[in-house]
């Protein structure tokens, strides 16, 4: 990542000057798309050397979250990015300048090459959000590239100058969308959302399945990392004296087919005259005690007071 972020760095200037220079929107514009990549990519940089830390006794779950807030920001800065070339494009519709083709080819040819390689240097790496986050932006500016490189041959060939703001529309289309399904997977990870990749009910029916589980429930799922799921639930098992196989079991079932290697289970035992209902719009709400007699005494419900909900 810091390698990416001083090579893309070093060109994005060298390319605004000459965009400058040769009077081309497509070519300023992906520059500014390289300065906000070497920035994306700094970031990512930033979030990833977090990540590496170990919990501490304030954060317990250490700093994985910030790959989540290192997306998000990226992704807010791409969409800044589409609205400054959607303006920009519109008035060099309006307005069209001269712009010099050949320059512009070859600069953008050299973009190509440079992005191409810093793509091959982050496809190395891990794929997690954060990666992608910053894959996004490479990617998206190698697509400014070539359609720099594509205008720069149209106007030097042709002289028709509205190939350049154009295109520029045509790369913000594809970065809007991008950008958008970043922003929807970081979002959901900050709100602690079950991770995209997994479906709830699927992983709570597996669970049900297990032998000497009656029921599941209180079952959450939640990530602190993209490609670190967490999980909580409530089993309820037939017979206590089994609990130890029962978890043995459940936790293998969770990593053999869902990768989820960290999971809190609890067991309950079976209680006859208590029904685990489910609220209203999933709401918890507490559940009393309640005595339960079968002709040969008293017996209590739940051992405590339980929240539940399904």
């Amino acid at each position: 990542l810091i390698l990416a972020t001083l090579l893309t760095l070093g060109f994005a200037a060298v390319e605004a000057g000459v965009g400058l220079w040769a009077g081309s929107l497509a070519l300023v514009a992906d520059a500014g798309h390289m300065f906000n990549d070497a920035a994306a990519l700094a970031l990512a940089a930033v979030a990833a050397s977090l990540v590496r830390r170990p919990a501490t006794s304030r954060h317990s779950y250490g700093f994985g979250r910030a790959e989540f807030i290192a997306a998000l920001i990226n992704s807010l800065a791409l969409l800044v990015l589409v609205i400054w070339l959607v303006f920009s494009a519109l008035a060099r519709l309006r307005e069209p300048h001269g712009v010099f083709g050949e320059a512009v080819s070859l600069t953008a040819a050299v973009g190509l090459a440079i992005n191409l390689g810093v793509a091959w240097l982050l496809g190395r790496g891990e794929r997690n959000l954060n990666i992608r986050a910053a894959f996004l932006h490479v990617l998206s500016d190698l697509l400014g590239s070539v359609a720099a490189l594509v205008a720069g041959l149209v106007i030097a060939l042709t002289g028709w100058t509205p190939i350049d703001p154009l295109l520029s529309l045509a790369i913000g289309a594809l970065i809007l969308v991008s950008s958008l399904r970043l922003l929807r997977e970081a979002l959901h990870g900050l709100m602690e959302g079950v991770p995209l990749n997994l479906d709830l009910g699927a992983v709570g029916q597996a669970l049900a399945g297990i032998p000497g589980v009656a029921s599941v429930h209180d079952l959450h799922l939640w990530s602190v990392r993209s490609e670190e799921p967490l999980l909580s639930a409530h089993l309820v098992v037939r017979d206590m004296s089994l609990w130890e196989q029962v978890m043995e079991d459940s936790h293998a079932l969770l990593v053999e087919r869902f990768a989820i290697n960290h999971a809190t289970l609890q067991p309950e035992p079976m209680t006859r005259g208590v029904r685990w209902a489910p609220y209203p719009g999933h709401r918890h709400e507490r559940k009393r005690k309640q005595p339960i007699g079968d002709g040969q005494g008293i017996h209590s419900g739940p051992p405590d007071d339980r929240i539940c909900c399904r």
